[in-house]
């Protein structure tokens, strides 16, 4: 969004309350604007204005996303746990590690899961990560973010399955603020080259419910 809009957003948002539209001799921010200039800002909400507008230019679509997720060949899962029965960390982790990715588990109250060490957390991975899974409760998602942020690491996806999953707004807003191409919702199994035949099926339905954005 322009800076001017963005400057004046509350004098839009005033206008709208008030059952006023700015016309074509009206001025904001010392700006004289029409009412079809204006139209898209009078009637989103504030962090439209503030944040998704400006954000939704620089969107992609899933597909294109994930692909360049899985260009990448070093790969830290989090939430990869040692009772693996239904958790959605490990499948991913197992998943990329028999399709030749270098993968990385990060649990700080493990030290062996699925047969391979460990880590505490994503700054104690040798040489680093080129990427990011975040599979645990979403309430840990931004301190993962953040971290992903001090360390550079410029690709995050945090998965969902048919739940809530370990998707946090906060975190996917953070993360964007920051240079980090965030991926909040879906699961990397469910596109090429680690898919399969369920899990693009699974695909297909939760794309119906956004549980599997369009774009990110």
């Amino acid at each position: 969004m322009p800076d001017h809009l963005v400057a004046s957003s509350t004098a839009c948002k005033e206008a709208g309350s008030a059952g006023g539209v700015i016309g074509v001799s009206d001025e904001v921010g010392g700006i004289r604007l029409g009412r079809r200039a204006l139209r898209p800002y009078l009637r989103a909400p504030p962090i439209a204005i503030l944040w998704g507008d400006r954000e939704r230019r620089n969107m992609v679509a899933i597909t294109e996303a994930a692909a360049d997720f899985l260009s990448m060949r070093r790969i830290a899962v989090t939430g990869v746990s040692h009772a693996p029965k239904g958790h959605g960390s490990n499948a991913v982790y197992t998943r990329l590690r028999d399709r030749g990715y270098e993968v990385f588990a990060v649990n700080p109250t493990a030290e062996e899961v699925e047969g391979d060490r460990t880590y505490p957390d994503l700054a104690s991975i040798p040489d680093g990560v080129e990427a990011v899974v975040i599979g645990t409760r979403p309430e840990h998602a931004e301190a993962t973010m953040r971290e992903c942020a001090e360390l550079g690491i410029k690709r995050v996806w945090m998965h969902r399955g048919f739940g809530g999953g370990s998707v946090c707004d906060e975190a996917t807003v953070y993360g964007r603020e920051h240079g980090i191409q965030v991926i909040d919702g879906g699961c990397p199994l469910m596109f090429d080259p680690a898919a399969d035949v369920g899990h693009k099926i699974m695909k297909a339905m939760l794309s119906l419910t956004k549980n599997v954005p369009k774009q990110v």
